[in-house]
């Protein structure tokens, strides 16, 4: 069998142009050998990963953490295709952090899901080269070939640095090559020497190494004997990281069995380092170890002076300029996630509704017909609406975080975010979610703080997306008087909008803060962030994050989203009770051809209403009504609840249906408006009245009756755990918020 190079670059002679090359498969069974690519944050390991990989990656979560996974596919000439691992990006291999850890598992062979590491591609920054090789200098302990990719060459050029690549290489022992990964030079080379490392055998590396102390090295040699055992020996880097990172991971995997270990583990490390700082005491190693490679090899040749950046930033990061700008930019990505996804949004959703309605036109009346047209089409088109605000959010944050301004970003907001639990970068995440909370969650993966990280995602839904406003348009306009004041500009149909806007915001800040001192607990994570230079977006970066993000939630999402829509059809759907069938078709048979068009559908309407409340989910609202009926609800509102778990916005059609208006009702019908006005209970009392209009929107600006949110949280943790706490601990909240507004509303007298 044959295939195209998936790697494959236009107008690199190592792969040759997309599709022009055929190479062979691996030999069934034979796993590719892997290239794990490692690197500093910010040294362009995001952009050399598209570069050499393309289409073909595979993007997830290492298991148990929220730390994205990515794996791509690369073919060399030779037709060898090997795997390329990019590994979170780290300053050292001192792991502390899930991220951290996941590096240095993956060196050691204790990663699951990444195979044993070939070769190690290391990125290092042309421009910061002697703070990029300190990773370097533990990445060389690990005994396996190693090429250094020197990215960024261009920005050291214009700054004046000069690095003889050649010496560099002699005195490391390593190959060298300087790479533009944006600007796709120097890839060629780099390929080749990835080739050469991958046929290099482990006993012929002659890697320049730090020499640490000669105490730290018996050190090492003692906590390898002691703790190797005949089923795990422990490797030379395993054994250095647990001596030198006190307590860290490693550490406590060592001597997790026994109190005894942590004893003597600590006795050697005193031995080692003497009482000493074992950070400071391998900084100063490794530091003079970079000093001499570096010495004759670096060349600075002029003195540093203002950079394009500096100024740039001047303006950007300034207390006044910078948060007016970075508030303008923030109303255009809003702007477009909220409008400009709208036109594509609609276009999708008639579509789906056109080919339903085709389909249902061509089957035959029954389940298949309902479950093709209401379950399989209505559910696809329930996931793929979401694409185009998806597409547009990540576009944005691609621009953003490639021309290195999203750094500048966070440091603005971190000030204010943390405060309240968050983080600087949490303020994308939140800002997208008030268009959808989908893009939102997703956009977190730009938080490296896994804390962090989970309390932007388990806040981020309390943000009144779009999908709430229907339902907020619907009874504000059926119920909130029409007020205004100051000549008309002040309108209170609009402050009560604002209101359910504010009421969400007002609800995260002191859930983030509880978060943050119970669950997710722990020491403040610093926020050391470093502003890389501007540089121009990588228009193939760009793409690659846009099709990546919008293909992970299609693919994981939106299996999960499709399954449930479908599984609500079904509850909607049965049972089908013959009896009010049959009694409906006596009495269409008694309409004459006169009666008219509109009269048909009404009949229509309420033999839909009929079969909905003798369905499944009419039986579960009549069951839940005693439980609702403390928020103002009778069992209409409960079911129209229910019904709406996979999508707000739904709670419109079945509300539409139940009054035996029809499914096509939107929140602007005035035939809905008069029919829930006049919804009354068994006794003759209005069901719907202010309070309980206010216990609606209240619940549904703070639950989480969103299939597609829940989807994505689960994708994006790795858990349906955290899942099911954001829809109990959001459902409870809302439920209370809804029984404090209609009680409070009704002692007020706002029923009338």
């Amino acid at each position: 069998m044959q295939r195209c190079c998936p790697g494959a670059l236009s107008g690199d002679s190592a792969c040759g142009l997309i599709g022009a090359r055929v190479v062979p498969d691996s030999p069934i069974g034979a796993a590719p050998p892997t290239i794990a690519l490692i690197g500093n944050p910010n040294t362009g390991k995001t952009t050399l990963f598209n570069a050499l990989t393309g289409l073909s990656q595979h993007v997830g979560n290492y298991p148990g953490v929220t730390v994205e996974r990515k794996v791509g596919s690369l073919a060399f000439d030779d037709g060898l295709r090997v795997d390329v691992v990019d590994l979170p990006g780290t300053y050292s291999l001192s792991a502390h952090s899930p991220d951290e850890m996941i590096v240095v598992d993956a060196l050691i062979g204790h990663q699951n899901h990444v195979d044993s590491i070939s070769a190690i591609l290391c990125i290092v920054d042309a421009a910061n080269v002697r703070r990029n090789l300190y990773l370097l200098s533990q990445l060389v302990e690990s005994e396996r070939p190693i090429v250094v990719a020197l990215n960024m060459v261009d920005i050291a050029a214009a700054r004046a640095i000069r690095i003889d690549v050649e010496q560099l290489s002699q005195q490391l022992g390593l190959p060298v090559v300087s790479i533009c990964a944006h600007r796709r030079q120097g890839l060629d080379a780099l390929r080749s020497a990835l080739r050469a490392a991958l046929d290099t055998p482990s006993s012929s590396i002659t890697q320049n190494k730090p020499s640490l102390p000669t105490a730290v090295s018996e050190g090492v040699r003692t906590v390898r004997e002691r703790f190797s055992t005949a089923d795990r020996p422990l490797s030379e880097l395993e054994a250095l990281r647990a001596l030198v990172d006190a307590d860290s991971p490693m550490e406590a995997r060592l001597h997790a069995p026994s109190p005894a270990a942590t004893n003597e583990l600590r006795t050697v490390r005193q031995q080692a380092f003497g009482g000493a700082d074992p950070a400071d005491v391998e900084s100063q190693a490794r530091y003079q170890w970079i000093d001499e490679l570096l010495d004759g090899t670096l060349q600075q040749t002029r003195e540093l002076h203002s950079t394009p950046s500096d100024r740039i930033d001047s303006v950007l990061t300034h207390r006044v300029s910078g948060i007016a700008l970075f508030a303008l930019l923030n109303a255009i990505v809003f702007q477009a996630i909220y409008s400009w996804s709208g036109p594509l949004m609609d276009l999708i959703d008639a579509l789906f509704a056109q080919t339903g309605d085709w389909v249902g036109q061509t089957m035959p009346e029954g389940p298949l017909q309902s479950l093709v047209v209401d379950g399989i089409i209505a559910g696809v088109g329930g996931v793929l609406i979401f694409l185009p605000q998806i597409a547009i959010l990540f576009f944005f944050i691609a621009i953003l975080e490639d021309c290195g301004y999203m750094a500048r970003a966070a440091m603005l907001m971190d000030r204010a975010l943390s405060r309240c639990g968050l983080s600087g970068k949490s303020f994308i995440p939140l800002l997208s979610s008030f268009a959808c909370a989908v893009p939102g969650i997703m956009a977190t993966r730009t938080i490296e703080d896994r804390r962090d990280r989970l309390v932007t995602i388990m806040v981020v839904p309390l943000m009144s997306c779009s999908a709430r406003l229907p339902v907020y348009i619907l009874f504000i306009a059926a119920f909130v008087p029409e007020r205004t004041w100051a000549m008309g500009l002040i309108n209170l149909q609009g402050l009560a909008l604002l209101a359910f806007y504010v009421l969400g915001i007002a609800t995260a800040i002191p859930i983030a803060f509880l978060l943050k001192r119970t669950l997710l607990k722990g020491q403040p994570a610093p926020f050391l962030l470093e502003l890389p230079s501007y540089k121009w977006p990588e228009p193939r970066t760009v793409f690659l994050r846009v099709y990546h993000s919008g293909r992970a939630f299609v693919v994981r999402a939106g299996s999960i989203i499709l399954a449930t829509t479908i599984v609500m059809w079904a509850l909607a759907y049965f049972p089908r009770d013959e009896h009010i069938i049959e009694r409906f078709e006596r009495e269409r048979q008694t309409l004459t051809a006169a009666e008219s068009e509109a009269q048909l559908e009404q009949f229509d309407a309420r033999q839909a209403a009929a079969l909905l409340e003798s369905s499944y989910l009419g039986r579960a609202g009549r069951l839940i009504e005693p439980l609702v009926q403390p928020l103002g609800w009778d069992w209409r509102i409960g079911m129209a609840v229910v019904a709406s778990f996979p999508a707000r916005e739904v709670v419109i059609s079945a509300l539409g249906t139940i009054y035996s208006l029809g499914g096509e009702q939107d929140e602007e019908s005035d035939a809905l408006h008069a029919a829930i006005r006049g919804a009354t209970w068994p006794d003759g009392r209005r069901v719907f009245n202010l309070p309980v209009a206010l216990s609606i929107m209240v619940f549904f600006a703070l639950c989480a009756q969103c299939l597609s949110t829940l989807a994505t949280i689960q994708r994006e943790t790795g858990s349906w755990g955290w899942a099911a706490f954001s829809f109990f601990y959001m459902t409870g909240l809302a439920y209370i918020g809804a029984l404090l507004t209609y009680q409070i509303g009704t002692a007020l007298g706002w029923g009338g």
